[in-house]
């Protein structure tokens, strides 16, 4: 039972890093840039690094609105990442 909800919060926080390395390519943003911005006293990421390798082109990908990154990566306490995110925004 452990071992199973270690995999799902595992398989989660997958699906949270290829969902915001998907809405940087929507938004012809960098992600490891902003993922630097967010956290500069971490490494290189390598779960991101895969992400960024399972991204489709904007052409081809479902819109990912903002306000559903933004929660996603809240809900992994992932809040400096989503206030470079949402400052970005601000941006455009």
């Amino acid at each position: 039972m452990k071992n199973e909800v270690i995999e799902n919060y595992q398989r989660d926080e997958e699906m949270m890093i290829l969902i915001f390395a998907q809405w940087c390519t929507n938004h012809e943003l960098n992600p490891i840039e902003l993922y630097e911005r967010a956290y500069p006293q971490q490494k290189t990421n390598e779960a991101l690094t895969k992400a960024i390798e399972a991204t489709v082109p904007k052409e081809e990908s479902d819109e990912i609105p903002t306000e559903t990154l933004l929660a996603v990566l809240s809900m992994f306490g992932n809040e400096d990442l989503a206030f470079i995110c949402s400052e970005e925004m601000k941006k455009s």
